[in-house]
């Protein structure tokens, strides 16, 4: 039985640094980012949001250390920058995290907070969230999940901000190296009650549900088979983590990246070191 309250993929979560340089940089990339938000006192952290349809991308940078967000500092100082955690969609937190409590994981949460938002029109609203997390030990191939529900997504999916020079329109696949791909891929589908595929090139799929965006676990190896040519240094052989980005035009795709995107294969790829840690790879849609 699938998890009734947890949807597909959300968003994925990029810890970075310095929030304002990041931010700066994924602009040079091509994105329309929101303008800065400040979450919750108890949440410690700040982040930028880069929206897609249906789905996207959160900078996050820890403001004030916390209790809550001690996970994510531990992961910097583990790893540096990188994807931390990716977030599915909840139709209800509290019911959510009772359904993974029966399956025997303690949840974490719900945890409720917001952020300010200014409107395209000047005025300021709130972006409000309801989230749980599985145990923080519960991370397959080294990436945690959580689940987040929305309850004023109208200032979260603000139209003026979906649209990219870079042509990006949603994610398609989280890919997660690891030495063990089908080891990691059965935990995290025995967490979400899924099941896991084996692909002909040795990597593993998870769909995250409905027509979301998928997991795919693969050795670091296999990441650079998949993309030749492609340099991954600061990928963790262990948790180092990749986009799949659906463009809505390939050729205005290499136009705005210049320098930074190399065509590998039938993708346009940004290496980790020139996307905070993260690989993205732009393909056609």
């Amino acid at each position: 039985m699938a998890l009734k309250n947890v949807i597909g993929i959300d968003h994925a979560v990029v810890m970075v640094k310095d929030l304002d340089s990041a931010a700066e940089n994924y602009r040079q990339l091509g994105f329309t980012l929101s303008p800065r938000g400040t979450h919750s006192a108890h949440m410690g952290t700040g982040n930028y949001t880069i929206m897609f349809d249906p789905d996207y991308m959160e900078l996050l940078g820890v403001l004030v250390a916390t209790e809550h967000n001690a996970p994510a500092r531990a992961f910097v100082e583990r790893q540096g920058e990188g994807i931390e955690r990716i977030a599915f969609t909840a139709i209800d937190s509290a019911e959510g995290a009772e359904e993974i409590r029966a399956r025997g994981f303690a949840p974490i949460g719900p945890t409720d907070f917001e952020r300010p938002v200014r409107l395209p029109d000047g005025t300021v609203s709130a972006a409000k969230f309801r989230t749980f997390m599985w145990p923080t030990a519960e991370a397959p191939g080294g990436v945690r999940i959580f689940a987040c529900q929305h309850k004023t997504r109208e200032t979260v999916w603000i139209p003026e901000l979906m649209t990219h020079a870079n042509a990006a329109k949603r994610i398609s696949e989280v890919l997660i190296a690891t030495p063990e791909p089908a080891k990691e891929a059965a935990h995290l589908a025995r967490l979400i009650d899924r099941d896991p595929k084996a692909e002909d090139n040795g990597a593993v799929t998870v769909a995250s549900g409905g027509d979301r965006a998928a997991f795919v676990y693969l050795t670091l190896e296999q990441l650079s088979k998949r993309y030749p040519g492609v340099p991954l240094t600061g990928l963790s052989e262990r948790g180092g983590a990749a986009l799949v980005l659906v463009s809505g035009d390939l050729a205005a795709t290499a136009k705005v990246l210049g320098s930074a995107g190399l065509r590998s294969e039938a993708a346009i790829v940004v290496p980790p070191a020139k996307a905070n840690g993260t690989l993205l790879a732009f393909i056609a849609g």
